[in-house]
Formats: C-alpha cells, structure tokens, sequence
C-alpha cells in the first residue's frame, strides 16, 4: 500500500524536482544578468557624467526591482502565481509602511533631495546646527564628516525639511572682516591700511571689488570692516591670514583695539567711616 502510494507520488515529485531546479537555474541566471545590469549601468552613468548621489540612489532602485523581478519568474516557476506574491509583498509592505513611518519619511526626504539637489557629495552643507562634508546620500540617511573628522548620520526627512546651507556651492566666497578700533586712533588710516592688507594679499581676488566701510559707531569704539573676495577652498587661510596682518600693522601704526575694562570709583560720603583707611 505504502508502495503504491510512493509510486503515485513519483511523478508528482519528478515535475516538482524539474520545476524546483528550473526554479534554481533562473535565480543563478538572475543574480549574473543583475550584476551584468548594474555594471551596464554604472558606466551608462558614467559617461552621462551623472551626479554620484544621483547615480547610487537610481543603482540601488535599480537592484531592488531587478531582484524582485528574478524572484516572481522562479516562484511562478515553481508554481506559486504571481499575482498571489505580489498581493502578499503588498499587505507586507502596507504593515511595514505603518511600523516604520519615520523611516519612510526619510526615504521621501532622499527622492526629494535627488530631485531638487540642495547639495552633491563632496560638499560642505549646514544644516539644523550640524555641518560637516557631504560623504555619502543613501536612501535613509545622508553621512557628514565633520572638520575635525567626525562621521554624522543625519536622517534625510530632517534635511529636506530643514534649511540647508551649501556653503561649497559657489566657486567663490565673501570675506567679512570687522575690527573695533577706539575712538581715538585714526579711522580714516585704518580704512587704508585695511584696504591694503586685502589688496596685497595673494588669496585676495583683487579684481572682484575690496569694500572698506565704518559698519558701526559703538559704545566701545568705531567699528571698521573690509570685505574681499576669495576662492572658496581658499576661505578659512585667508580670513585667518587677513585678521592677523590687520592686527600686525594696527600695532605698527599705533591704531588702538579697545578691550573690555570696568573703572570703579569709590566716593567717600561726608563725617562717615573709610572702609578702606
């Protein structure tokens, strides 16, 4: 009886082995032909000279329905309908969507950020009080490194929702410097010195234009400001570069840079005790 049984379920099994090893076939030829895409498509990239942010975002858009795809031919091969898994991938995801709604949020926030393109890898960017170098874009979260080489995992729902400041963005940057000089000293040769310093100086795009101005008449003194153009690479040497020669020749010329002081009086009232006789 048993033998009979087995004999019945022979064929049965032999169509399923087959159809099981086809199944096997089609993932191993799958998982070539994804690779062979994704190679294709980086070098289509490539040569369209496509943004890397851009580029890995789409690849890996690319990988996921690829597989996808691999996997639904070897289930229907196997027997399961297609039509079955995707409604089975879809109740997965709606449950998934619901658990992970901030996660989502910054899926959203990375397709807004490939679309509108505030910022590229490679640049140095601002944002809710963090800032740092962009290193990488992915679809959750997009990686900074700080100055002082710290790594920053910020969620992109929050970029995209927030104010970015792309401070590489131009080719070049605005240098503001403000010094306080007293009002004593002479305003109008601390001008020239100023204007000077800045036309001299070898990061100093002389031909963009060097504004020298009095910004402020303020309780401790005159405030005196030039502002001069640079390369933005260029910004952080020769704003430290320009702030000590300005400091170096107020000394030469005997310009004063006032400094917080306090004077205290002590008046001795009339027939009373001195506190400090």
């Amino acid at each position: 009886m048993v033998l009979e049984n087995i004999r019945k379920l022979m064929p049965g099994l032999g169509a399923f082995g087959v159809r099981l090893l086809v199944a096997v076939v089609i993932i191993v030829v799958g998982i070539r032909c994804v690779k062979i895409l994704r190679k294709f498509t980086g070098r289509m990239f490539t040569r369209m000279e496509l943004d890397a942010s851009v580029s890995g975002f789409l690849m890996a858009v690319i990988d996921a329905v690829a597989y996808a795809v691999v996997v639904l031919i070897a289930a229907e091969k196997i027997g399961i309908p297609s039509a079955s898994i995707i409604a089975l991938l879809g109740s997965a995801t709606l449950a998934v969507g619901l658990s992970l709604q901030g996660s989502l949020a910054n899926l959203a926030g990375s397709i807004l950020i490939m679309l509108t393109r505030p910022y590229a890898v490679g640049d140095y960017i601002i944002s809710g009080g963090i800032e740092g170098t962009v290193q990488n874009i992915g679809l959750v979260y997009t990686t900074l490194t700080t100055p002082d080489n710290k790594r920053i995992t910020v969620p992109n729902g929050n970029i995209s929702n927030s104010i970015v400041t792309n401070v590489t963005a131009q080719e070049t940057r605005r240098v503001d410097i403000e010094v306080t000089i007293s009002y004593t000293s002479d305003m109008g040769r601390a001008k020239e010195l100023m204007q000077q310093i800045c036309q001299d100086h070898p990061l100093v795009l002389a031909e963009e234009g060097i504004t020298v101005y009095v910004g402020e008449l303020a309780q401790n003194g005159v405030v005196v400001g030039v502002r001069s153009w640079t390369r933005t690479p260029d910004y952080w040497a020769a704003r430290w570069d320009i702030l000590e020669t300005v400091k170096r020749q107020f000394d030469s010329h005997g310009i004063e840079i006032p400094f917080a002081q306090l004077d205290v009086r002590v008046r001795r009232e009339e027939g009373g005790d001195n506190p400090f006789s």
